[in-house]
């Protein structure tokens, strides 16, 4: 059955045809096949003693691999085959679920809503955290191009995490099988880098933590994969102008709560939804603690901010609806409808005024990765 892919004609595929045609194979679509164009599903179905063999010859292997016949995909994004576990040197300070994957601290203070205030000497431990995970998060951007696998930006990742005598926080939370999240286009959070190439005209958020001298430092920004289309440079400056607009009511006696009302408001007023199902969070020891922090209005998050309070905000924003969906490897959180999704994280710092951004970038004059991707493109 072919699909429709876009409003742009092209002339149909089938020898002797040369009807304007709209539809695509769906096998080409998944194998990231360009070309194959029909005007008709009986053109299609004529060609198609013909044309399956351009799948067997051309076809992307990494892209037929399919761990869960019978689920059904919401977008076009499919896993793809995953490495073996990369291996953390034994001088490197570990967190307590390194080797089993249950990070007890956390799970023994889960419910409590208290927030706690950082000392100068916490702050310092967890600033220099941030400041290697941003270090962390530029190496990776570097390496983002068309063809790349998440997984070597994973393993870019890693490796620059041993340089900096870091342990890469994501490795083995809860399971998670990676050392950072590389989540594509229709996908949310969490996703895990695996043998899958970018592709030109991907979105891709990469999501760094780190863990060094007891701390951990949070972020993630949205890149580029090559041009991509007007719609979702769109969706990744909005996102981030949600995050910018958050940070601006950041300082103390401000409630936890409003942080979601200021996001929503410029989603929405934007055409785009916030995804309810993941929030920003403390941390500091703790890789994920009190507070909580939604990104949609009228939510009811418990606190109100005060000087040495460390904590993440990192909307989440849809093209459609802000409802998710999960793949069955219990990490994968995918838009309901396939549409695409952007986010951009920092971790914060109360202070006696306002905030610091301790995850900021420290050069191009702290313009994220997407700015300086658009100059470049234009």
């Amino acid at each position: 059955m072919a699909t429709v892919l876009d409003m742009n004609v092209h002339s149909c595929t089938r020898v002797g045809c040369e009807n304007q045609s709209k539809l695509q194979c769906p096998t080409c679509l998944k194998q990231g096949i360009e070309g194959s164009y029909f005007c008709s599903q009986e053109c299609f179905k004529k060609a198609w003693n013909e044309h399956k063999k351009k799948h067997k010859k051309t076809g992307n292997k990494v892209s037929s691999y399919n761990p869960w016949p019978g689920y059904r995909f919401t977008g076009t994004i499919r896993p793809a085959k995953l490495s073996e576990r990369r291996e953390v040197p034994i001088h490197i300070e570990r967190p307590d679920y390194a080797e089993t994957g249950n990070p007890i601290s956390e799970m023994e203070l889960r419910g409590n809503t208290m927030i706690k205030i950082l000392n100068n000497e916490e702050i310092s431990g967890v600033h220099l955290a941030c400041k290697l995970g941003r270090e962390v998060l530029d190496e990776a951007a570097k390496a983002v191009k068309v063809g790349i696998t998440t997984d070597e930006i994973d393993r870019i990742v890693h490796e620059a995490c041993i340089e900096r005598d870091c342990y890469p926080s994501p490795l083995n939370y809860h399971g998670f099988p990676k050392s950072c999240c590389t989540s594509v286009n229709e996908v949310i959070c969490h996703g895990i880098p695996d043998a899958r190439p970018v592709q030109n005209g991907d979105i891709l958020n990469i999501d760094i933590s780190v863990y060094h001298n007891g701390f951990h430092g949070d972020l993630n920004e949205t890149l580029f994969v090559g041009e991509v289309d007007e719609g979702s440079k769109k969706l990744v400056k909005i996102t981030h102008e949600c995050l910018q607009e958050a940070i601006k009511i950041v300082k103390p006696g401000v409630r936890y709560r409003e942080i979601g009302n200021v996001i929503q408001k410029h989603a929405n007023s934007n055409g785009f939804s916030v995804v309810r199902t993941y929030c920003g969070h403390g941390i500091h020891r703790l890789f994920h603690t009190a507070p909580n922090v939604p990104h949609y209005s009228k939510n009811k998050a418990v606190g109100v901010m005060k000087k040495g309070h460390v904590f993440t905000i990192e909307p989440m924003i849809n093209e459609g609806t802000w409802r998710d969906d999960v793949w069955p490897d219990n990490w994968t959180a995918v838009t309901q409808d396939g549409k695409r999704s952007a986010q951009f994280e920092q971790t914060l710092l109360v202070t006696d005024t306002g905030c610091d951004i301790l995850t900021r970038r420290l050069d191009s004059n702290g313009a994220p990765y997407f700015e300086t991707q658009i100059s470049t493109i234009t």
